[in-house]
C-alpha cells in the first residue's frame, strides 16, 4: 500500500473527489481515503509516476504533503 498525505481536504466532498482522481489513473485500485487523519492509501497494478499522482492530487484541487 502506498500512503499519501493530502491538504486541504475539509469534508466527505473532499474526501471523494481525491477517491475519484486516483481511481480513475491507470494502475491505481483499492483507493482509501481518510478524512480525519488527510491520508489516501492505494495500491499499484503497474508502476505509477509520483508526478502523475500528485498532477491528479491537484487537478482535484488538494496538495500532496511530503
Amino acid at each position: 500500500m502506498k500512503k499519501l498525505h493530502i491538504q486541504g481536504m475539509s469534508c466527505h466532498h473532499c474526501v471523494m473527489a481525491v477517491g475519484k482522481a486516483l481511481g480513475a489513473l491507470d494502475g491505481v485500485m483499492n483507493v482509501r481515503v481518510d478524512l480525519e487523519t488527510g491520508t489516501a492509501t492505494y495500491e499499484e497494478t503497474k508502476p505509477v509516476d509520483k508526478k502523475v499522482i500528485a498532477a491528479a492530487i491537484q487537478k482535484a484541487g488538494f496538495e500532496i504533503v511530503e
